[in-house]
C-alpha cells in the first residue's frame, strides 16, 4: 500500500483523487447510484477498494447513509449523478440538515463549459442545495478537488454535524493534475467553540443550588457528542430528573428512576408537566422545536431557561434563554461534573413520581385485535431492549418512541425534524451496514413502507438480516388521526384499503413474508427470524382505528394534554 507521500507525487484524474481522498478519510462504505455525469467516478470505484452499496433509488441511498451516520457516528458518503439523480437526494439533505447528521455527498454535473445551457440532465444543484446543507461546493478546477474534499469532511463532522455537498462537473472528474491531499484544514471563517464559558457554568451551578424544581431536557446533541456517560454522572450527582426529546431517546436510560419519558406533543404526562412547572430548565443539545414546546407562551413559563448547545444559532431562537452556554455537550458536562451538589429535590421527585404512577402511558387492550402498543412491547420483550430500531414517520413512530424504552445510546434511528415518510427501511439498511452484528428492526407504517419498498432488494443482495415490521392499519395513520379529531372524521385520501400482498412482495424479493394477526404469532415469527439471523417481512394487521395518546393539540400549551389516562 502506498503512503500518502507516495500518492501525492502522482498525476491522478479527479475521479481517482476522489477515491484516494475517501481512503485518507477512512471511509468504510459509499452509498450511490451511477449515471452519465459520474461514470468517471464509478470507473475509478471499480477497482478502488472501497465497498459500494447500490440502492434502487437515490433517496434510498441518502437515507441509508443517514442511518449509517446515526449508528456509527461517522459521516455517511453518497454519490449521485446530475439532474434527477441530484434532485432525488434533496429530501435526504433536508432531513440530515434538520437532524444534524454528518454526510458528505458528491453529485455529478454536466461539463462546466455547458453549465447554464440546459444541457441534458443539468440541474442547478448548488442553488437548490444551499438551504438544506451545512455547506456546498462546485469544483471548477481539478487542483481544488482534494482540498475541497478535506474541508467537506471537516465541516460535516465538527461543531453541529450536517450534510456537505460537492458538485463535480464531468470534465473536472476526467481532468488530471498532481495529487496533493492536505493534512490540515484552514478555514478562518469557520470556527467551532467546544469549550464553554466558565462564568456561565458558574451561573448554572448557582441556579441549580437555588432551584426547587429543576428539569434536564436531553436532546440529540448528547448522542452526537457521545456524552451519555457524562449525562448519567451529572444526573447522579445533581439528582435532577430527565426528559428526552424524540431524537434524544437513548441518551439517558429509560429504566432509570429519574427518567420521566419523552416530552412534547405525544410525550408522557409527567414529562410535560415537569417541563411546564419546573423552575429551572437545563436544555442540553435540543432545538426547542414546536413539536416539543407546543404553544410557546405556555412553555417553561415559570422557569429559568438554560440552553447548552454547540450551535449558537439555536440558542434563543425559539425560547428566550436566561443562561446561554455555547459549547460541546460532553466537555460542558465534564466541567459541570467537577462541581459539588448538595440538593436532593425530594419533594419534586415525589410529585413527579406520583404523576408517573397516576398517569402512565396506557391503552385499552383488546383480546380480539392486535394493538400497536402491544406490538411494540412485544418487540422490546423479544429483543431485551437491545435492538437497533428504525422507523418511518407517523403513529408507529410515536408508539415506538413511547413503548420501546431505550436504555442505550445509538439504538434509535428516526426522522425527527423533517418527518420523512419512507425513511425507515433504507435507514435500517445503513444501520445494519454500520453494525453488521447488531439486531436491526425496521418498524414501518404501511404507507411509508410503500414509498421505499424497492430497497427490499438490498436485504437479499447484501444478505442483511433486517426484520421489517409493517404496522399495517390500512391508512396514513397520523393523517387519519388528525382528520378524525380536527376535521370531523372527513378522511380525505388518507385511507389505503387496497394494500399490496406483502407476502407475495417479500417472495418476489427472495424474502420470507408472514401475515400477523395476533401477538402470539408475531412473537413466534420474530423470535424464529432472530434465532436464524434471517430477514423477514411481518405484515402486522393492527387495530385500524387506534390513535396515539396522550396528545397536545395544535395551539395548546404543553400542559393541556388530551387522552391522558382517565
Amino acid at each position: 500500500m502506498k503512503t500518502l507521500e507516495e500518492k501525492t507525487s502522482q498525476i491522478l484524474s479527479g475521479s481517482k483523487m476522489l477515491v484516494e481522498a475517501l481512503k485518507e478519510e477512512n471511509v468504510e462504505v459509499v452509498f450511490g447510484y451511477p449515471g452519465g455525469a459520474v461514470l468517471n467516478i464509478y470507473d475509478a470505484l471499480f477497482d478502488g477498494g472501497i465497498p459500494h452499496i447500490l440502492p434502487r433509488h437515490e433517496q434510498g441511498a441518502i437515507h441509508a447513509a443517514e442511518g449509517y451516520a446515526r449508528i456509527s457516528g461517522k459521516p455517511g458518503v453518497v454519490i449521485a449523478t446530475s439532474g434527477p439523480g441530484a434532485t432525488n437526494i434533496m429530501t435526504g439533505l433536508a432531513d440530515a440538515m434538520m437532524d444534524s447528521l454528518p454526510l458528505v455527498v458528491f453529485t455529478g454535473q454536466v461539463n462546466d463549459f455547458a453549465l447554464g445551457s440546459d444541457a441534458f440532465q443539468e440541474a442547478p444543484i448548488l442553488g437548490m442545495s444551499t438551504p438544506v446543507t451545512k455547506h456546498n461546493y462546485q469544483v471548477r478546477d481539478v487542483k481544488d478537488l482534494p482540498r475541497t474534499i478535506k474541508e467537506a469532511f471537516y465541516i460535516a463532522t465538527t461543531g453541529r454535524p450536517g450534510p456537505v455537498l460537492i458538485d463535480i462537473p464531468k470534465n473536472i472528474s476526467a481532468a488530471a493534475c498532481l495529487f496533493h491531499y492536505p493534512e490540515h484544514v484552514h478555514l478562518p471563517g469557520y470556527q467551532v467553540v467546544s469549550n464553554p464559558d466558565k462564568s456561565a457554568l458558574t451561573t448554572l451551578v448557582e441556579a441549580i443550588h437555588s432551584s426547587k424544581k429543576p428539569i434536564i431536557l436531553a436532546g440529540a446533541g448528547i448522542l452526537l457528542s457521545k456524552a451519555n456517560g457524562e449525562l448519567l454522572t451529572f444526573v447522579q450527582k445533581t439528582k435532577i430528573p430527565v426528559v428526552n426529546t424524540l431524537l434524544g431517546l437513548g441518551s439517558f436510560p429509560a429504566s432509570h428512576s429519574l427518567f420521566l419519558g419523552m416530552g412534547g406533543m405525544h410525550g408522557t404526562y409527567a414529562a410535560n408537566m415537569g417541563l411546564y412547572e419546573c423552575d429551572l430548565l437545563i436544555n442540553i443539545g435540543a432545538r426547542f422545536d414546536d413539536r416539543l414546546t407546543g404553544n410557546i407562551e405556555h412553555f417553561a413559563k415559570f422557569s429559568t431557561v438554560v440552553h447548552i448547545d454547540i450551535d449558537p444559532a439555536e440558542i434563543g431562537k425559539n425560547v428566550f434563554t436566561h443562561i446561554p452556554i455555547v459549547g460541546d455537550a460532553k466537555e460542558t458536562l465534564h466541567l459541570l461534573n467537577e462541581e459539588s451538589y448538595t440538593s436532593t429535590f425530594l419533594e419534586w421527585h415525589d410529585y413527579l413520581s406520583e404523576l408517573m404512577r397516576e398517569f402512565p402511558l396506557w391503552y385499552e387492550d383488546d383480546l380480539h385485535s392486535f394493538k400497536p402498543q402491544r406490538l411494540i412491547e412485544s418487540i422490546h420483550a423479544c429483543t431485551n431492549g437491545n435492538a437497533v430500531i428504525t422507523t418511518d414517520v407517523g403513529q408507529h413512530q410515536m408508539w415506538a418512541a413511547q413503548f420501546y424504552g431505550f436504555d442505550s445510546p445509538n439504538k434509535w434511528v428516526t426522522s425527527g425534524g423533517l418527518g420523512t415518510m419512507g425513511f425507515g427501511l433504507p435507514a435500517a439498511i445503513g444501520a445494519q451496514i454500520a453494525q453488521p452484528n447488531e439486531l436491526v428492526i425496521a418498524i414501518l407504517g404501511d404507507a411509508g413502507f410503500q414509498m421505499t419498498m424497492q430497497e427490499l432488494a438490498l436485504l437479499t443482495h447484501y444478505k442483511l438480516p433486517i426484520k421489517v415490521v409493517i404496522v399495517n392499519n390500512q391508512s396514513m395513520g397520523m393523517v387519519r388521526q388528525w382528520q378524525e379529531i380536527f376535521y370531523d372524521g372527513r378522511y380525505s385520501h388518507s385511507l389505503l384499503p387496497d394494500q399490496p400482498d406483502y407476502v407475495k412482495l417479500a417472495s418476489a424479493f427472495g424474502l420470507k413474508g408472514v401475515v400477523i394477526q395476533s401477538e402470539d404469532s408475531f412473537i413466534h415469527n420474530l423470535k424464529a427470524a432472530i434465532d436464524l439471523n434471517e430477514p423477514i417481512i411481518l405484515d402486522c394487521r393492527i387495530t385500524k382505528t387506534e390513535n396515539v395518546y396522550p396528545m397536545v393539540s395544535p395551539g395548546k400549551g404543553i400542559h393541556e394534554m388530551v387522552g391522558v389516562k382517565p
